[in-house]
């Protein structure tokens, strides 16, 4: 069922390859869903349905790679079980029915395209943190990226949810579905939910220090940095009274 080392590589280095293809393309096609509804891609689905069909790969084959695999967990392997699982498991089952979701519909291509990248991501890296063992010793909880890593991950993590909460915020406390954040990094920032995530995920990568999970930081960035640029569009275009000092997803850089 498992990868071993040389088929973790062929699969991965092309993966990573159309990561950068995938980022260049998002700088000039913005996927239609959410507040940039409105180009025809075919069949839509409910956004909460769409929503939980397209994560719910991420937390089940991943756990799934660890209920079937090696019974001999060690200490390191459960932590970044618990890191995974963390994040897409209120991703997947508590965010889609915590936020207001407009009543937009998600296209169905999206929705298929999504469920897949899931189960390859999720497959790529639980199986090969399952099936290298050896590489996760005891020693690695002393290592510097292990350390370095996980800090990146909670701060990641604690950045995310908080813009998450803000935006919650304001669906909550007005009738109108978007309007300009004000709290937290979004003084600075159009997008601290996605900073939030690709430090989440960089910190993953540095912490499982494996070609998968680089693969998924890169993934990560390809699919995040040209959303928040199209949304600091968004905004500029959408209200004329928009912070111009903000930058889109990199406080005071870009």
């Amino acid at each position: 069922m498992f990868l071993d080392e040389f088929q973790h590589l062929y699969i991965s280095l092309p993966w990573v390859l159309l990561a950068i293809a995938v980022f260049v393309f998002l700088f000039f096609f913005t996927v239609p869903y959410g507040r940039h509804t409105g180009r025809h891609l075919g069949p839509s689905i409910n956004n909460k349905l769409a929503w939980l069909v397209m994560e719910a790969p991420a937390p089940l084959v991943f756990a799934l790679c660890f209920l079937v695999g090696n019974p001999q967990l060690v200490t390191v392997q459960i932590i970044l079980l618990a890191m995974w699982e963390s994040h897409y498991v209120d991703r997947t089952f508590i965010y889609p029915f915590a936020v207001r979701i407009s009543n937009k519909s998600f296209p169905l291509a999206i929705v298929l395209t999504g469920l897949l990248f899931n189960l390859i991501n999720a497959y790529l890296n639980g199986s090969y943190i399952v099936n290298h063992h050896q590489s996760y010793s005891i020693l690695w909880l002393k290592d510097g990226r292990f350390l370095s890593g996980v800090t990146l991950f909670v701060i990641g993590f604690v950045i995310n949810r908080h813009s998450d909460y803000v935006l919650r915020g304001i669906r909550r406390s007005s009738d109108v579905e978007y309007a300009i954040p004000q709290n937290g990094l979004y003084r600075w920032v159009s997008c601290p939910n996605y900073f939030g995530e690709i430090l989440l995920w960089l910190g993953w990568a540095l912490a499982a220090w494996s070609l998968p999970a680089a693969a998924f930081s890169l993934w990560t960035i390809a699919n995040l940095a040209p959303r928040a640029y199209s949304h600091h569009k968004w905004y500029l275009q959408s209200f004329v009274d928009y912070p111009k000092q903000r930058h889109a997803l990199l406080p005071g850089i870009w």
